[in-house]
């Protein structure tokens, strides 16, 4: 974690400034469902793979294998873009959406991604239930202005990140309660990383995910938010952000060791994104107002082959030979 320097009388933010989610935001009328929106076209969904911080897919996977990981990714971004940028009345597009999910084990489901998704799911008995979580944390974020703590934001993870790698899980057959806790705890990361890199966006969008006890505590007034560059307070508090999601990372070892087979690599790539993005932001100094800060390819790769160096060459650091 850097050290940023004291600085001399910081007026404290008042609390209400960021009291959880007790004011609705007025993000989407209420009228035409926005399952309609021409954002959720499959095509454009897709499209979206490419900006993720890591792979979604390996392209080493067997074909099925892909297709299968591609149509989880696909359902997860068509759920958020539903819940953020859609036009019309997004709780009755995410209500449908939930209708729609229903279909998945008996029938037909009407949307094209979850046309796809249903085999994907029967074939490996896929569990429902994470799927609706992605929903239900749309649903929340429809009146979310702020979050108050951190375990208020690991929380939040539960619904909106968590449930992807219980999933990812789940199709390799490697899930249990061991592996789904570890798996939670770098999901958890992968989504508190993409905060701190979506401060400004996110506030644009009436949203505040930093927790605002940490926003209070080192003195980050509201308007910090979406000002260029990034002030020192803020800067503090997304470092702090990115520290802990370290920690939550460092799990990434443990979890490795308990995988086989194709799990390994593609696991160790989305670890190894988060790594790399908590990398990038520490050396661009948490300035995450006044630009989009990704991580390079190298610095992935680089993090990339440290995973599955450790677990599957370096004897006694998490792996096997």
């Amino acid at each position: 974690m850097v050290a940023f320097p004291e600085t001399a009388n910081v007026r404290a933010a008042e609390p209400d400034a960021y009291a959880g989610a007790a004011t609705t935001s007025a993000l989407a009328p209420r009228g035409t469902s926005a399952i309609d929106s021409p954002a959720l076209a499959a095509g454009t969904i897709r499209a979206r793979a490419a900006s993720e911080n890591f792979p979604v897919v390996l392209w080493g996977l067997p074909r099925a294998l892909r297709e299968a990981l591609l149509s989880l990714y696909d359902f997860a971004r068509l759920v958020d873009q539903l819940g953020d940028d859609a036009e019309g009345d997004r709780m009755a597009g995410l209500d449908a959406l939930s209708e729609d999910l229903l279909r998945i084990r008996e029938g037909e489901p009407r949307h094209p991604i979850l046309r796809r998704l249903a085999p994907v799911v029967r074939r490996h008995d896929l569990p429902i239930e994470p799927l609706e979580r992605l929903i239900e944390a749309n649903r929340r974020d429809q009146s979310l202005v702020a979050i108050a703590s951190w375990d208020d934001l690991l929380e939040s993870c539960r619904y909106s990140a968590n449930p992807v790698g219980e999933l990812v899980l789940a199709l390799f057959g490697c899930a249990s309660p061991h592996t789904i806790e570890l798996s939670d705890a770098i999901c958890s990361a992968l989504q508190i990383v993409e905060h701190c890199q979506d401060v400004r966006e996110d506030v644009e969008r009436g949203r505040v995910y930093l927790p605002a006890e940490d926003l209070v505590r080192l003195g980050c007034a509201r308007e910090d938010l979406d000002r260029a560059p990034t002030s020192l307070r803020l800067r503090r508090v997304v470092s702090l952000q990115v520290d802990r999601a370290r920690g939550l990372l460092a799990r990434t070892d443990a979890l490795l060791a308990e995988l086989r087979g194709l799990a390994v690599p593609l696991v160790a790539a989305y670890a190894a994104g988060g790594l790399a993005t908590c990398d990038a932001l520490e050396r661009h100094g948490f300035d995450v107002t006044s630009q989009a800060i990704r991580p390079t390819r190298r610095a992935f790769v680089r993090r990339w082959s440290a995973l599955l160096w450790r677990r599957w060459i370096r004897p006694g650091h998490g792996g096997r030979r």
